[in-house]
């Protein structure tokens, strides 16, 4: 019997040895193939942090973090180092120093990180002064039904790449640096088309099936720069962001026939033209009038609404959608994570908002819940640490 054992025990560790041969020799296969594969990255240094004129990437997590009560200006920068520093590694296509799970490091897939301030890291850090004066809650509007889980934060982490998994993992890594310092107060996971399925430089499309950010300054111009950056001060080279999560009544929007979509939102939806034009891109003719003597593109339309005489009231979107799931009779908890950038939310958002909450249309269908404004720290050279220049 003991001879019997022992030629069961010896057969089941011939077994295991070989299987574990033949997964050494697969994992090397792998390797192999994955080494001929040039990882794609987007450059973590610079004037700019990364993710706001980038193309934006079919996955972000949004993730907004509170500071823990003892949190003080040394604690905000050990943290601000090591964000950096795991940051640095993992848009490399590197694993962090302290990365527990390696093998998902080599793959970055144009991954980005980018570090936001809320109002209340000025006052713990003692730099209330260098606060600029639009970083605040924005103020109530008449269509917002805001729900406080998904509002404010004194921190901001946004990590982007085209590959989920990578996103996944870059915020473990990143929230296991926080923890002795901040904890997570909301998240919140978009995603757009996968890349490739569509042409680049394609206008995104809402879980609505409308066009998204047809008039969007695009990064790179003298426009984009003068609209989005910060010039001045310790901020000079950051920006804000305005994230704003809009629930989508898709549900109500189901009983509304095209013509009616159409004219709510005065585009077509074939093609995302101006109910006057063509193409997208072509510029809408608000004062032609139709055959039943009314203008063509209605003034309430959310296109209407959206423009201004004043070019400074213009901003850089860059949203995504969300989808959850449903409960009960409900076919669909979905809707917009909308994200812009702009170098001051209260001359250039705050204005095109309140027209849009007085009378847009499109009210009908879509409800803010969420909102939180962000100061997006300048970028950084090599050996020195996301928000040095405010900090240091």
């Amino acid at each position: 019997m003991a001879d019997l054992s022992r030629r069961r025990l010896l057969g089941g560790g011939a077994l295991a040895v070989g299987g574990a041969a033949l997964g050494w020799g697969a994992a090397s296969a792998v390797d192999r193939t994955a080494s001929a594969v040039t990882p794609e990255t987007v450059p973590f240094h610079g004037e700019h942090q990364a993710g706001v004129a980038t193309t934006p990437p079919a996955h972000t997590t949004f993730v907004a973090l509170d500071l823990r009560p003892d949190a003080d200006r040394d604690a905000i920068i050990r943290l601000l180092r090591v964000w950096t520093d795991d940051a640095t590694r993992l848009t490399e296509g590197r694993p962090a120093l302290a990365d527990t799970e390696p093998e998902l490091a080599p793959t970055p897939a144009r991954l980005t990180v980018t570090v936001g301030f809320g109002p209340r890291v000025f006052t713990v850090a003692g730099v209330e002064d260098r606060r600029p004066s639009w970083l605040a809650p924005l103020p109530p509007f008449a269509v917002d039904r805001l729900e406080s889980r998904w509002n404010d934060g004194d921190l901001l982490l946004q990590v982007g790449s085209d590959d989920p998994v990578t996103v996944a993992h870059a915020l473990r890594v990143l929230l296991k640096g926080s923890r002795t310092t901040a904890t997570v107060r909301w998240t919140q996971r978009g995603f757009r088309r996968a890349r490739g399925s569509e042409p680049e430089g394609t206008t995104m499309r809402n879980l609505m099936g409308q066009v998204d950010g047809t008039v969007n300054p695009q990064g790179g111009t003298a426009d984009f720069d003068g609209l989005v950056w910060n010039t001045d001060g310790p901020l000079a080279g950051g920006t804000s962001v305005v994230i704003r999560r809009i629930r989508l009544d898709l549900d109500a929007w189901d009983e509304l026939d095209r013509p009616g979509r159409e004219i709510v939102m005065g585009r077509r939806l074939s093609d995302g033209a101006p109910l006057t034009g063509n193409a997208e891109h072509d510029e809408p003719d608000f004062g032609a009038i139709g055959s039943g003597g009314f203008t063509v593109i209605a003034p309430n339309s959310h296109i209407a609404l959206s423009r201004s005489l004043d070019p400074s009231e213009r901003f850089h979107r860059r949203s995504y959608n969300y989808d959850d799931a449903p409960a009960g009779d409900e076919v669909s908890d979905s809707g917009l994570i909308f994200v812009s950038y702009q170098a001051d939310p209260v001359a250039q958002f705050v204005p095109v908002q309140q027209r849009l909450s007085d009378a847009d249309l499109f009210n009908t269908w879509s409800t803010p819940i969420g909102s939180a404004v962000f100061a997006i720290l300048p970028g950084c050279r090599e050996g020195e640490y996301l928000g040095q220049s405010l900090l240091g």
